[in-house]
Order: C-alpha cells, then sequence, then structure tokens
C-alpha cells in the first residue's frame, strides 16, 4: 500500500471515530513522520526493532517531549489496529515514566501587573478572558458571540478537547471589558477575530502575552496556557473544591487536576514547620 493511500484511510478511520480536528492533525503529523523514517520499507515488514529505533530517533535526536512522544506512540498503535488490523509486534506495551513536572504559576500579582501594563483594549481582554475561566488558547479562538450569557453569567465551551461541552462562570469585570471591548471592534462572528475577520491567530496571542510578561518585568517561563494553570491554582487556593476545578477545566480525570494541589501554595500555609516549636 502507498504511503498517501494510508494516510488517507489512517485519517478517514479517525474521522469514522469522531476524533477531533486536532487530534486527526496531530495523529496524521505523528504517521507522516514515521512513515518517512522507514520509508524503504514495506509497512507489514516493518519489525519491532525498527519501531524501536524509531522511537529512540524521536526522543533523541527530536527531543520529544513526553506527551509528543505518547502521541507518536498512540499513532503507531492506531495504524496497527485500527488501519492494518494486524497485532503490534511484541513488547510493543511500553510504558513512559511521567515527569514529575510542576506547571510555572503567576501569582495573582502577578496577574494584576499583566492587566496594568496591557492597555490595548482587545489585548487586555483577550488576556482576562483566558484567566477568568481557565481557558485554553484554542477554547478561546473558538469562541462566539452567542457562547457568552450576560444573563446566567456563564459562558459556553463548545466542542473543546475530546469533543466535550462544558460551562464556565462568566466573571463580571469580564463583561464589563467585553461590553467595551464589542462597541469598539464590532466582532461579527467570533469573541476575539483577525483584522479582516475570522478567527484570530494562536501566534498573535503569544505575541500579546509575551510582551505584557516583558512589560510587566514578570521573569518566570511562562506561556499562555500559564493563564489556566494561574486560574486553576488561585482557585485552590481560594477554598474550591478540587472536583469543581476538574469540571471548569473540562479534565477528564481527577489526576490530572491534582497537580495544582502540588503548586499550590494554600495547604503550605496551613502547615507548620517543627522547626517553629524550637527555642533560639
Amino acid at each position: 500500500m502507498k504511503k498517501q493511500e494510508l494516510i488517507q484511510r489512517f485519517n478517514k478511520q479517525l474521522v469514522i471515530e469522531n476524533y477531533a480536528n486536532q487530534t486527526i492533525k496531530s495523529y496524521s503529523s505523528a504517521l507522516k513522520l514515521f512513515l518517512e523514517f522507514v520509508e524503504k520499507l514495506q509497512v507489514d515488514k516493518i519489525t519491532e526493532k525498527e519501531i524501536q529505533d524509531y522511537l529512540y530517533y524521536c526522543k533523541k535526536r527530536k527531543n520529544y517531549s513526553f506527551s509528543a512522544m505518547r502521541q507518536a506512540i498512540a499513532s503507531i498503535r492506531y495504524l496497527y489496529l485500527k488501519v492494518l488490523h494486524k497485532p503490534l509486534p511484541d513488547n510493543f506495551s511500553l510504558q513512559q515514566r511521567r515527569p514529575n513536572k510542576l506547571p510555572v504559576i503567576l501569582s495573582q500579582q502577578d496577574i494584576n501587573k499583566l492587566m496594568k501594563v496591557t492597555v490595548n483594549l482587545k489585548h487586555k481582554t483577550i488576556l482576562l478572558l483566558i484567566y477568568s475561566a481557565g481557558l485554553r488558547l484554542s477554547e478561546l479562538l473558538n469562541l462566539k458571540l452567542g457562547d457568552i450569557d450576560p444573563k446566567s453569567m456563564k459562558i459556553h465551551i463548545r466542542n473543546s478537547k475530546g469533543k466535550k461541552d462544558r460551562y464556565i462562570m462568566l466573571s463580571g469585570n469580564v463583561l464589563k471589558l467585553l461590553r467595551e471591548y464589542y462597541k469598539l471592534y464590532k466582532p461579527k462572528e467570533y469573541i476575539v477575530e483577525g483584522q479582516y475577520g475570522g478567527k484570530y491567530s494562536p501566534a498573535s496571542v503569544q505575541n500579546i502575552f509575551k510582551t505584557a510578561l516583558k512589560k510587566a518585568d514578570i521573569n518566570k517561563s511562562a506561556t499562555v496556557h500559564t493563564l489556566r494553570h494561574s486560574f486553576a491554582t488561585h482557585l485552590l487556593e481560594g477554598g474550591t473544591d478540587i472536583r469543581y476545578i476538574q469540571e471548569l477545566l473540562g479534565h477528564k480525570k481527577l489526576e490530572t487536576t491534582q497537580i495544582y494541589t502540588h503548586v499550590s501554595s494554600y495547604s503550605l500555609n496551613k502547615i507548620k514547620s517543627p522547626a517553629d516549636k524550637l527555642d533560639i
């Protein structure tokens, strides 16, 4: 089977199984890289050694992260099981060790600084909207005018990661800002639109955030996604039950949300060091 035909069958199967568009793109990209690596071999002639060599190449030469490696492995699994209808090569039940890396968090003082140095109304609305609701970047860019409900003070997140919908609270400060923003920019379909309409660029949002970090003199390795991490951590520090935070973030598993218990200062502030009991 030719490479292009295999990719088409691969993508069709993903569509049939109702995978999200972003997942299809990611899996397809991972498959293309794999097929390029083994291009001199017939797919049915690929051995466990070639797969191992490929994964080693991804990790050592391409410096893949944990999630990128997981995606590379998942794409190969899907190819064998769902497209070729063949069992995986022996011993392919790889178990990656998840890195115990904590997310970067901005304090509420940092968030205040970011908002104060961001003068442009559109830029400020973007940053505050992401932080106020713990949005993923893709969720912000896909927000439409009808997804904001000022009567119930809710935001409707549609077709997000895993093709799931959810509701998030609408901040009063954000609603006030959105009304000012709407009067000035008059978006037609999406909350945040490009200069000529349509979806706003994700790279533009990242640049807005980087500029705000620099102006606020915040020297942390933060990205736009840091605003989502900060939202969850600040809720936890404020006493919000972690199960509610899980629902607000749209996490499938509670374990995913529990990482914020490690970065929150809420618990640490309640615990006294035994050194404090010493008479020194």
